[in-house]
């Protein structure tokens, strides 16, 4: 599937790691489902540095504009793993920078995913965010566009999990739509996934 970049995004490399997972990570800090699971902000960061390393970055198409905003995506067909150096580095993050307990609330909350998560080929986006500086500029806005346009050239549907009702209306304006809502743990907040259905070009 062909993605269409502006000349302010670039697709990020092995090597653009650190960049995606800092700015996901100041993004998610204070996001309810992920101090729920880490407890702490630098538990948050620990997790989102591991995942863009070792899981989303590599295997995915992940996508930057520079100190302002990034995004994780998994194209259908791809398959993530969460392998023996992403384990390890998780759990060192996590017995570090967590609060008591994270790495149980973690696996409980991925069981929960993927149950969740649909068998239909489909874009699957992780994670949005952007720097604190850069809210409300319509950074989110511009890198969902192009891979969105994408998809509706390609008749390709797309999923994410809500992890912040905040957002709903963000997400929601660009076509997606709630499909159910679950507790990532016991008293804990709820994740709500949402699909997007291809739209015909315009």
């Amino acid at each position: 599937m062909k993605i269409d970049l502006t000349p302010d995004i670039r697709l990020a490399r092995r090597r653009d790691w650190r960049a995606v997972g800092e700015i996901t990570a100041e993004a998610f800090r204070d996001d309810p489902v992920n101090r729920y699971l880490f407890g702490t902000a630098e538990g948050v960061r620990a997790a989102m540095m591991t995942l863009a390393r070792h899981v989303y970055v590599p295997v995915g198409e992940s996508f930057l504009i520079e100190g302002k905003g990034a995004t994780m995506w998994v194209p259908p067909g791809a398959a993530p793993k969460f392998g023996l150096w992403a384990q390890l580095g998780f759990a060192m993050g996590q017995l570090r920078h967590g609060s008591k307990g994270a790495m149980k609330r973690a696996l409980h909350a991925a069981g929960l995913m993927e149950k969740h998560h649909p068998d239909t080929p489909h874009m699957y986006l992780f994670s949005i965010g952007t720097t604190a500086s850069a809210r409300g500029k319509g950074v989110g806005k511009a890198l969902l566009k192009p891979v969105l346009e994408a998809c509706d050239r390609a008749g390709m549907p797309a999923y994410l999990e809500n992890s912040n009702p905040a957002n709903h209306g963000f997400y929601s304006a660009h076509g997606f739509e709630k499909i159910t809502e679950f507790p990532v743990g016991p008293e804990g907040p709820p994740m709500a996934p949402m699909w997007r259905e291809a739209r015909a070009p315009s």
